[in-house]
């Protein structure tokens, strides 16, 4: 089984890099097995179908915005993506991933499992830091996530 945990974001936007700086962590801190690939998608959106295409389970991981505090993180599954029940306003590169979903869907080669865990930012000035309020969510999403990818089999190990 084939995992992609794919970050997107802008990392000259501080906040909205917070999908690439959370697969940058992920390098720093673990060991993963050939078969969960780390992905810097940045802003890439549809040039990236082939790399969701791939996959059996995919994580993305990016900002978003909806109704909540700064820093908080919510999970949404496939269904959500597909039947459009999403209540958030996604960034212009997330919008991307979405339509590659939606295609991936038609041609009948979208991933089984498709997961966003989307955080709510607190800053888009102009920087290549997470906020300290963002970085300080990303060694408890990657336990998150690390957990999950344990569960189903997957040896991970710290560095």
């Amino acid at each position: 089984m084939k995992t992609l945990i794919f970050g997107a974001g802008n990392l000259l936007l501080s906040d909205e890099g917070f999908g690439v700086h959370f697969i940058n962590y992920l390098q720093q801190h673990y060991r993963f097995p050939e078969e969960v690939e780390l992905y810097d998608g940045g802003t890439l959106g549809i040039m990236v179908c082939h790399m969701l295409e791939d996959a059996d389970h995919v994580y993305l991981v990016d900002v978003i915005e909806a109704t909540g505090a700064p820093g908080e993180i919510f999970r949404y599954e496939k269904e959500n993506f597909m039947l459009g029940r999403l209540p958030i306003k996604m960034s212009p590169h997330q919008i991307g991933i979405q339509e590659v979903l939606a295609l991936s869907e038609l041609r009948d080669r979208c991933p089984d499992k498709v997961s966003l865990f989307g955080i709510i930012p607190l800053s888009y000035e102009a920087g290549v830091e997470l906020s300290p309020l963002l970085a300080d969510k990303l060694p408890g999403l990657a336990e998150l996530v690390v957990a999950e990818l344990r569960a189903v089999g997957h040896v991970i190990e710290p560095k």
